[in-house]
């Protein structure tokens, strides 16, 4: 998963995603902070669109994949596409998950993990503060 071709990986310094992103964002999009349960403003958004990133607007995941896993952060059983997302080992905070970052900036986005629904059984579990909607017209 999440092989984009270099030409179409955006790369920018801390100072950079500073000047584009709010502190919140930084904190979470650039240095893999996490948003506190149930405070997202799209946990529990039920309308039709597609979900972006946050950081560069790479189209990340459908609302037609999206369910309320309970958790307080929104949750969707598949992206839109494989190479729109990464995954990579995280063992920070004595534990091992796998994180998900956006293909295009490198962006933390969240974790996945293997208690989701069928068709995939993932549970890609996003901060809202790493994403951005475009409601379906």
């Amino acid at each position: 998963m999440g092989s984009l071709k270099v030409e179409e990986q955006i790369k920018k310094s801390d100072d950079e995603w500073k000047e584009i992103l709010s502190k919140e964002q930084f904190i979470v999009l650039r240095q893999k902070g996490t948003e506190a349960a149930f405070t997202g403003k799209y946990y529990a958004n039920k309308e039709k669109g597609t979900y972006l990133c946050a950081a560069c607007g790479q189209e990340l995941f459908s609302s037609d994949t999206k369910y309320d896993s309970g958790t307080g952060w929104p949750s969707f059983f598949k992206p839109i596409s494989d190479d729109r997302v990464a995954l990579k080992k995280d063992i920070s905070n004595f534990m091992v998950r796998t994180e998900v970052v956006c293909s295009r900036c490198g962006s933390h986005l969240g974790h996945v993990f293997d208690d989701g629904p069928a068709p995939t059984g993932k549970r890609f579990c996003m901060n809202s503060i790493s994403l951005d909607f475009k409601k379906e017209e």
